[in-house]
């Protein structure tokens, strides 16, 4: 046999190319070296904060010193161009959208304004804009409670561990507004000293408590979704639990299901306020993103909330967290096709397609429930008793009730259309129950006409309907947003000036 000497010497050709090849491959293992080097000194970067954190910093800014790929990619939520057929991050009235809603929520609040919100970014500002928060003459006196503020801003787990959680809860929303100014953001989900997750506030907590489960014991994953929850929720504001305290509560106790809500607040005879058409003692539906995230196929199959609203992102061979948080429609191939396979214009589709449907029901709903306020409004007039109106605010209570709940939850339809879809179609038949009520209730007044159906094809024809000046509301938020929310920036900028 010829050995590979004899073989080059008769071959030279052979020579030149086992010399190309040689130089080739340790080519190669000289970019590999490099790359790793590279890499572990890149990885050394992300790992080895630039700066000390204040225990406690709320600021953004200081956060992305250390942590730029997830500050910048943060910042992309104060992009409001991107709209879906149904959300997206675009500033909608929703009033004008469905004026239907003036009329469910008069005497209430939300009858005034209710926009579809910007997202993280604009969570203080959009709070400072809501004609809902009043409009205090004065810097630190106003209308609504202080925990009005405990989901808009990193600043308030800071404040409730200088006050106490309690005395946060204490007082009016007004007096913190120098306080509350950070946008949601890094402090809320992360811990200062090692960047974990973790719980904020204290009323996912103690919603768990109660319960008799251990929040510590969540996993990586679940905490993925839990910091989410603990603001993307139903609540309530428990003004028994402490004195002149607006205390934040979760009614969890019973389960996380409309129905088991519904049986905790009737079980505390709780309402948000009595509906000014039809005096029935109403409760307010928040965002209960979370439970009925929960009865979706995604949570089902292990899914968290940050897995599509904050999918992982490469960026020179560093994976990290993509902290723009956003509906997934606008970044599908992040998103939804890691998983699915199906093109693009097909899977949102599947998703317009889902909301169509819960929506075309929602807004029968809707007019029905609109009939039933009217029509008991009509009985009042005509002398109707408390006890012969019983039966039947009871009933608008519960339709409505599951109206809210798919109505004011962010993605229902699409998280769990199957549980949207019954909710709604219980409420139909509770709302048509009730009306059958109040037809024999009418007649029974001598009433045996029917009541015509107000125009409300416009939220200002709405709001005209049920009686609101609303040249003043503005009028008021105007002088405002001119005189008082500058003292509040400036009181700000000057306190975290000293931090520094």
């Amino acid at each position: 046999m010829k050995s590979v000497s004899q073989m080059i010497e008769k071959k030279p050709v052979l020579a030149w190319l086992l010399f190309l090849a040689t130089v080739i491959i340790v080519f190669l293992l000289g970019l590999l070296a490099s790359s790793i080097a590279e890499r572990r000194a890149e990885a050394l970067f992300v790992n080895t904060p630039k700066i000390q954190l204040r225990d406690g910093e709320v600021r953004n800014e200081k956060w992305g010193e250390n942590y730029p790929r997830e500050f910048q990619s943060y910042y992309g939520t104060a992009d409001t161009t991107f709209r879906s057929k149904h959300g997206g991050n675009a500033r909608v009235d929703m009033l004008e959208e469905v004026p239907e809603m003036v009329v469910l929520w008069a005497g209430y609040l939300f009858s005034r304004d209710y926009y579809q919100g910007r997202g993280h970014f604009y969570a203080v500002e959009d709070v400072y804009q809501s004609l809902r928060t009043g409009a205090p003459m004065t810097a630190d006196a106003g209308p609504q409670p202080s925990t009005c503020w405990s989901c808009k801003s990193p600043d308030v787990p800071r404040l409730m561990k200088e006050k106490g959680v309690a005395p946060f809860y204490t007082g009016t929303w007004a007096s913190l507004g120098s306080e509350a100014v950070n946008p949601i953001g890094c402090a809320d989900c992360h811990d200062s000293k090692t960047a974990n997750l973790h719980i904020s506030r204290p009323a996912l907590i103690e919603a768990f408590e109660r319960q008799g489960r251990d929040i510590t014991k969540a996993t990586y994953q679940e905490m993925r979704s839990l910091v989410c929850a603990q603001c993307h929720v139903e609540y309530y504001f428990d003004k028994n639990k402490v004195e002149n305290a607006a205390y934040l509560t979760f009614p969890w106790d019973k389960g996380f299901t409309a129905e088991a809500m519904e049986e905790y607040y009737d079980g505390i005879q709780f309402s948000d306020w009595t509906h000014a058409l039809s005096k029935t003692p109403m409760v307010k539906a928040q965002h209960p993103d979370y439970e009925v995230f929960l009865s979706g196929i995604h949570a089902q199959r292990g899914i968290a909330c940050a897995d599509c609203h904050m999918p992982f992102q490469n960026d020179g061979g560093v994976k990290y967290t993509n902290h723009k948080m956003q509906s997934p429609l606008n970044n599908m191939a992040a998103s939804c096709q890691v998983c699915h396979r199906e093109e693009t214009a097909t899977l949102v589709k599947n998703v317009y397609d889902r909301q169509d449907k819960i929506l075309e029901a929602r807004h029968l709903l809707e007019k029905v429930l609109v009939r039933a306020h009217v029509e008991t409004a009509k009985a009042i007039e005509l002398g109707a008793s408390p006890e012969q109106l019983k039966d039947i605010h009871q009933r608008i209570r519960r339709a409505q009730w599951r109206w809210d709940f798919v109505a004011a939850t962010h993605g229902g339809s699409f998280h769990a259309p199957v549980e949207c879809g019954r909710i709604v179609a219980a409420g139909l038949e509770i709302a048509q129950d009730a009306r059958i009520r109040l037809a024999r209730l009418l007649a029974s007044l001598g009433h045996n006409q029917e009541v015509p159906y107000p125009d409300i094809s416009t939220k200002a024809k709405a709001q005209e309907f049920i009686g609101l000046d609303m040249k003043k509301f503005r009028d008021d938020k105007a002088v405002f947003l001119k005189e008082i929310v500058p003292q509040w920036k400036k009181a700000a900028a000057e306190r975290e000036s000293k931090w520094n």
